[in-house]
């Protein structure tokens, strides 16, 4: 198993992000990208979207809690052989949740290749 510790993870989070289309990025707003070890349920989910979908929401009211999108370090790290794939899944993790936030629905996400 790969062993990197957090700070050097999200360095590759914030490369991930770096790289996707600006076009990708454009809409959101009020979501922020966070990093943990493992999902409260001990599951092997490698990254979730947590919020209202731009398909389901009008807008923002003052005050409300921003959207948020986990990448689980620990699950990610176990589910690559080297940094490449790591890398690589990072990013179609990054991805398959910012799909979500657009309102794409797993199934299609799949289709698309995205995850």
């Amino acid at each position: 198993m790969l062993t990197l510790s957090h700070e050097e993870f999200e360095a590759l989070v914030s490369d991930g992000l770096d790289s996707l289309h600006d076009d990708m990025l454009a809409a959101l707003d009020n979501v922020i990208f966070l990093v943990e070890d493992k999902p409260k349920d001990g599951s092997g989910i490698l990254g979730v979207y947590e919020g209202f979908s731009l398909a389901d929401r009008t807008q923002y009211g003052y005050g409300e809690e921003p959207d948020r999108i986990t990448l689980f370090r620990e699950n990610l790290l176990a589910h690559c052989e080297d940094l490449d794939e790591l890398i690589s899944e990072i990013r179609v993790t990054l991805v398959h949740e910012i799909a979500h936030f657009y309102g794409i629905t797993e199934e299609r996400i799949h289709e698309l290749g995205w995850g």
